[in-house]
């Protein structure tokens, strides 16, 4: 889980790449260089896979220690799914 600092961090990056958004939407209404729509979509894509690494983090450090200390087993070998899984969708985003 977050903590609470934690939250309002991920929160104001949210609130950052937001404003990047709409930045990549304006500059496509107003015709920009191509060029530098894809590098605003390019800090826009590196700032919210920032934010799933916090929360990647935060994860495995309190949701998985959790389970490898106090689970059972069938508990540990979900969180190891889970933990596959979401690196296996995040090797595709990358």
């Amino acid at each position: 889980m977050l903590s609470e600092d934690g939250k309002t961090k991920i929160a104001n990056r949210l609130r950052r790449i937001s404003g990047q958004v709409s930045a990549i939407e304006r500059m496509i209404e107003e015709d920009e260089y191509c060029v530098d729509i894809l590098m605003q979509i390019a800090a826009a894509n590196g700032a919210l896979g920032k934010v799933g690494q916090i929360i990647l983090e935060s994860h495995i450090n309190s949701c998985v220690k959790d389970a490898m200390q106090n689970g059972d087993a069938k508990e540990r070998q979900k969180k190891l799914d889970e933990l596959v899984d979401i690196f296996r969708k995040y090797a595709r985003i990358s």
